[in-house]
């Protein structure tokens, strides 16, 4: 038995024999590298050396900025896939590099992966959304077997639509000379199109002559007259002529032996395609070939000819090609695009009580794997099968993408219920049974919507909300979910324009020490006030900024912000122990965050010790080996710790006594609670766990004389809150501690 292959390592072939590969082993696909990190060069170079893709080797080009790769762009061509990325001179170079591709250089079909160690400054789903890349990921994730992954579906893809659009070409000229096929401008210029497709289709250049019988009856010396009808490259001055007076011997006994024969001919630098049109009329296509066809192109150039065949036949290939834009090869069902127009026929008819439905198979990710890509093929397949022959042709059927179907029909087909117990009995793959669930969203199709797409995107909504409250459910899409989704997003953008207009500010708010009421320090917190005066809570900006990756450069504006000020309490005479700045997962998660905080507090001339970092509770238990290993740097450093909202993200305790933090925040609900019967009970609990911890324990959402003593009764340490005192602007900070003291 074979030994098993790397966990990392991946295997690209095809079905094709020695010999095969060595005459294609000169074509290359190009990879164009495109950052400004020589190691990040080197390293995906060497991960791909030797690989190859649809049996063609790598041919690297890189670039280390922005100007190099416009100069370098400029005066190269059919690069396939752009491993682009984002921060190099400028933050965003990589974004300015997508347009340039797309926009300037009309590269529609080079794929583009977005690569970046920094994804505050393109977070994924804005640059998915706003730029016409074909990837996202981060530096991090990208394993070779990964990168091996999406580099072979991205140059599929490549390969795919460069023929796709050679195709379109070479069928243009066929279609436009269709209605004039029996003149001879009209079969010439059929003609020319057939070598142009031919040639693209093997990936040669056009470099061949094509002959057609002629239109007289007659036979010439026994056989049908043939006669030159098309010509490119240097065989251009045999345009016209008759195959019998062809000088080159190896030309006109090739196409004799194709036309005689009614056979394609495949030698090691030509090849002789043979097709017979309607009527009888034979062509025949001589074509230059610089090295030897794989088996592969062989069949396709079958394939080819037994549907080429005349003029009219090109219908036929128009056909095909539409076919391909709008279905699925995998499954064989319609795709996006043709389910977003059986959509809008939908409409556009009026048809009462149809409905979309959109269904997801709830941990398809995790399926392919841990079983593999083989193994989710054959359970989408099944999936498929399985709602085809439930559904019948009543129920218009769509791969939506991945793990997606599409559904359009009668509401009463589509009952949810009903939907559901289709997927009640498990499926058979490889004699294993496996048992699925899935989860749905549904828009119910009235007059009021103005097109497929926009359906498509309510459905959308609709599975999203089912996927993030109560996966293996459904949900029906409302208007006020439409209503919602506009909001946050026009939020968000407020939120970008704020921060770069300087309209987000700080305010401080005091803690003490219960027992002795000393002021010891401040917390920063964010605010915004929009133009029109309307206060927006932390609560509904901070989860969109986190979300848009503004949360980073947000971040970091709060840290040197409350660092400065802090530094110049310090200087005032103030005698305060520390400024306390709340972290988001997402920036604590950062391979700069180290740096940023280094940077704060040197350009600031803030004391480590001063500066104490306020994480969630949350963060403590996603990436337990990077979260200590970031946390004892820090505190190296000097930094404090403290977990903010303690209690409310159920922590392991065990974990917790190994973590290097100086303090917990008890929750304010927990607060809240203290005037409730049975209230103080999970503070004190809270309290107590800090004490045994050997930790400082600080009480947030102070805000009644009860709390206070409540707290102090519980030998809670520290305290802040309205009854204190209410965040206030840096500038009434001192006045404030004259007044306290």
């Amino acid at each position: 038995m074979a030994d098993h292959l790397d966990d990392d390592e991946i295997l690209i072939e095809e079905d094709l024999d020695s010999q095969s590969l060595a005459n294609i082993s000169q074509r290359t696909w190009k990879i164009a590298i495109v950052d400004d990190d020589e190691d990040v060069h080197r390293a995906t170079e060497f991960s791909l050396l030797d690989v190859k893709i649809l049996n063609r080797r790598l041919e690297f080009i890189h670039t280390y900025s922005k100007a190099e790769t416009h100069e370098r762009f400029a005066v190269e061509s059919d690069i396939a896939v752009v491993l682009l990325d984002v921060v190099m001179e400028t933050e965003h170079a990589g974004l300015d590099l997508v347009c340039f591709i797309r926009d300037e250089l009309q590269w529609r079909d080079t794929r583009i992966i977005l690569r970046t160690g920094q994804p505050g400054y393109a977070p994924e789903e804005d640059a998915i959304r706003d730029y016409d890349i074909n990837d996202y990921k981060t530096k991090n994730e990208l394993t070779r077997k990964k990168l091996l992954t999406a580099l072979t579906a991205a140059i599929r893809s490549y390969d795919q639509l460069r023929t796709i659009e050679a195709s379109r070409r070479g069928l243009h000229q066929i279609i436009t000379s269709s209605a004039a096929f029996s003149m001879q401008d009209g079969i010439q210029g059929f003609a020319s199109g057939v070598i142009t497709q031919i040639a693209a289709l093997c990936g040669v250049p056009s470099e061949g002559l094509l002959c057609a019988q002629s239109d007289e009856s007659e036979q010439y010396e026994g056989n049908f007259r043939y006669s030159v009808i098309a010509s490119a490259g240097h065989y251009k001055n045999l345009m016209n002529r008759p195959v019998e007076e062809i000088d080159n011997p190896i030309i006109r006994d090739a196409l004799r032996r194709a036309l005689s024969e009614k056979t394609s001919l495949f030698e090691e630098d030509n090849m002789t395609l043979y097709f017979s049109g309607r009527g009888r009329r034979a062509i025949a296509a001589f074509i230059e070939l610089p090295y030897a066809l794989s088996e592969i192109d062989h069949q396709l150039l079958e394939v080819f000819c037994a549907n080429l065949g005349v003029c009219l036949d090109n219908l036929g290939l128009v056909s095909q090609l539409k076919n391909y834009a709008f279905r699925d090869q995998l499954l064989m069902l319609p795709n996006r695009l043709k389910f977003i127009e059986q959509i809008g026929l939908a409409i556009e008819s009026s048809i009462a009580n149809q409905m979309v439905v959109l269904i997801d198979i709830d941990d398809f990710a995790e399926i392919n794997d841990v079983l593999g890509h083989r193994y989710g093929d054959l359970l989408l397949r099944s999936v498929a099968n399985r709602l085809q022959q439930a559904l019948g042709s009543a129920v218009f059927l769509a791969r939506i993408g991945g793990d997606v179907f599409g559904l359009l029909g009668d509401q009463k087909a589509l009952k949810p219920e009903l939907l559901q117990a289709l997927f009640h009995d498990p499926f058979v793959i490889d004699d294993t049974s496996h048992n699925v669930s899935m989860s749905m969203g549904m828009v119910a199709l009235d007059n009021n919507q103005q097109s497929g797409a926009d359906v498509l995107k309510d459905a959308s909504i609709a599975l999203k909300r089912t996927k993030g409250f109560q996966r293996g459910s459904f949900t029906l899409f409302t208007r006020e979910m439409g209503v919602e989704i506009r909001e946050r997003s026009m939020l968000m953008q407020h939120l970008h324009k704020a921060f770069d207009a300087e309209r987000l500010y700080l305010m401080y708010q005091p803690q003490i020490e219960l027992a002795t009421r000393r002021v010891i320090g401040f917390e920063a917190l964010l605010r915004w006030r929009t133009d029109e005066g309307k206060m927006i809570s932390p609560t509904e900006f901070i989860p969109l900024a986190e979300h848009s990756g503004l949360i980073i450069s947000l971040g970091a504006w709060v840290l040197r912000t409350s660092c400065f000020t802090m530094r110049q309490l310090l200087d005032d005479g103030h005698q305060l122990k520390r400024m306390g700045v709340n972290v988001s997962a997402i920036q604590f998660r950062q391979p700069d965050f180290m740096t940023l905080v280094q940077n704060a507090l040197r350009d600031s001339g803030l004391d480590p010790h001063y500066l104490e970092l306020e994480i969630t509770e949350t963060v403590t238990m996603n990436g337990a080996a990077d979260f200590e290993e970031t946390l004892d740097k820090l505190k190296k450093l000097g930094v404090q710790i403290a977990i903010d909202d303690f209690g409310t993200g159920f922590s392991s305790l065990s974990y917790l006594d190994k973590l290097p933090v100086d303090r917990l925040k008890i929750d304010r609900a927990f607060v809240t609670q203290i005037d409730s019967q049975g209230g103080p009970r999970i503070a004190e609990l809270i309290t107590q766990l800090g004490k045994k911890l050997g930790l400082q324990v600080i009480a947030e959402g102070i805000e009644t004389q009860a709390h206070y003593d409540a707290l102090l009764k519980m030998e809670c340490d520290e305290g802040q809150g309205f009854l204190i005192a209410r965040p206030m602007l840096e500038s009434a900070i001192g006045t404030w501690l004259t007044e306290w003291k």
